[in-house]
């Protein structure tokens, strides 16, 4: 075993500690913070020292890694721990997966890294071992019993095993993810950012049916092996995509899902249209198509807003009608459909207009439109209008639905051609100058709703 091996085995077993939360109760955090102590203060030769210690630990002549790491779990712990007041802030299952989740999914990460250099490969390896890791700690905290859980009318048995399960799949999705985006050796900012998503999914979604549950694995493994073997979107691109997906299927629904898969499949899809025709000319997308992680947070990044808000409002956390964000999901989405549309197909053709003034421009300059572009683009909107009427169960009709939607959708194209004529490049980049349409085109759908 090499000395990375060892050493992310002892952060593995460091994080192990948190299966303990059900046994010490409010004194979850003391290991945590001990182990902090001794790293930071303590400890500066010696075998641990060596087990421990990452590069700019021996630089320091301090185990600095392993105390921010155990000072997050620490922080966890006490957002887990049994408070003063009636109610929880953290369930005990799920500060014990968050904490796991990283320690496991690193060592994982690091016994196919150093066997396979091929970073798909280590990213699955984290996500897999995470996710394994992250089920069996909270049914081990279940199996040691949290009794305060259970006082508090909490479901900690094992009939919650599906909950589980989907809780787990999140935490290592969005660990695999925070870590792609950050150094794999940044665990306290990984934890923190699977424990605020462990926060988020507790408070929202109490349950989550066990066919739902199977959905979001199909998903999780579909989307994966599909984006690897088509190159269409980078490895963050993909995992973000999948965290959505998980998002979107256990706060609003399939339903919720299959609006947002539209979205995905016709995008990949009009990208690699013709694409070596689309590069010629100059208006291809980068990276041979493939979608990153800024692309699909600026197309879809409303649309998980929307979904968290209606999971919100059927939580009652706020007294709004949940057809409101049911509209802004759609609205969103029709603007992100139609808008790769009209560029995509709009792309192709060589009279491109700016927006703003009419006047003839290259084909690929920012806010340029094509009338069949536009076309497509419409078409595109509409098809997530009539979508949204089937699956997402809004009480208005049918017709009045799809117009909303598509009134949206078109309107936040618009916005995205005005907005790429005026500021972008300059002042905006591409990825945000998509958010702010999709907004403009969940806030339309929202608008004119109540004028109808």
């Amino acid at each position: 075993m090499n000395r990375r091996l060892r050493r992310d085995a002892g952060f593995a077993a460091v994080s192990l500690l948190a299966l303990a939360a059900p046994l010490l109760g409010r004194a979850t955090a003391l290991p945590f913070l001990a182990v902090a102590g001794a790293a930071a203060l303590l400890v500066d030769d010696g075998p641990l020292f060596e087990l421990f210690a990452r590069p700019r630990d021996r630089q320091a002549g301090r185990l600095y890694g392993l105390a921010s790491f155990a000072l997050a779990a620490a922080v966890l712990a006490f957002l887990a721990a049994p408070p003063v007041a009636a109610t929880y802030t953290m369930p005990l299952p799920a500060f014990a997966a968050s904490v796991v989740t990283v320690g496991v999914g690193n060592l994982g990460a690091t016994a196919v890294r150093d066997r396979l250099d091929e970073q798909f490969l280590v990213v699955a390896a984290f996500a897999t071992a995470a996710f394994v890791a992250a089920l069996l700690a909270q049914l081990i905290v279940v199996a040691l019993g949290s009794t305060p859980f259970a006082a508090a009318g909490v479901d900690v048995g094992f009939a919650a095993a599906p909950t589980f399960t989907f809780h787990a799949a999140m935490a290592a999705l969005v660990g695999a993810l925070t870590r792609s985006m950050l150094s794999p050796g940044d665990t306290a900012a990984v934890t923190f950012a699977v424990g605020a998503s462990m926060l988020v999914v507790g408070a929202l979604v109490p349950a989550v049916h066990v066919l739902d549950v199977a959905l979001a694995l199909g998903v999780a493994l579909f989307l994966g092996g599909f984006t690897y073997a088509t190159g269409t979107a980078s490895g963050e691109g993909m995992l973000a995509g999948v965290v959505f997906s998980l998002v979107t299927i256990g706060f609003g629904g399939p339903g919720w899902f299959i609006l947002l898969l539209t979205f995905f499949g016709v995008g990949s899809l009009t990208t690699k249209y013709r694409y070596e025709e689309k590069a010629e000319r100059g208006v291809a997308e980068e990276n041979e198509g493939a979608r990153g992680l800024g692309n699909v947070l600026g197309n879809a990044g409303i649309a998980l807003v929307a979904v968290v808000g209606f999971a919100a409002v059927g939580a009652g956390e706020f007294p709004i009608d949940p057809d409101l964000f049911r509209l802004a999901f759609a609205g969103s989405l029709a603007t992100a459909t139609g808008d790769t549309l009209s560029s995509e197909i709009g792309g192709l053709f060589d009279t491109p207009r700016l927006v703003t003034t009419g006047e003839r421009v290259p084909p690929g300059t920012d806010g340029a439109v094509t009338w069949q572009g536009e076309l497509a683009g419409l078409v595109g909107a509409a098809l997530v209008g009539v979508l949204a009427v089937v699956l997402l169960s809004i009480s208005r009709g049918s017709t009045t639905v799809v117009a909303l939607v598509t009134v949206g959708g078109f309107a936040g194209m618009t916005a995205d051609s005005v907005l790429g004529a005026t500021v972008e490049g300059d002042r905006l980049e591409n990825e945000t100058v998509n958010l702010l349409a999709t907004l403009a085109g969940a806030l339309a759908s929202v608008l004119l709703a109540f004028a109808v």
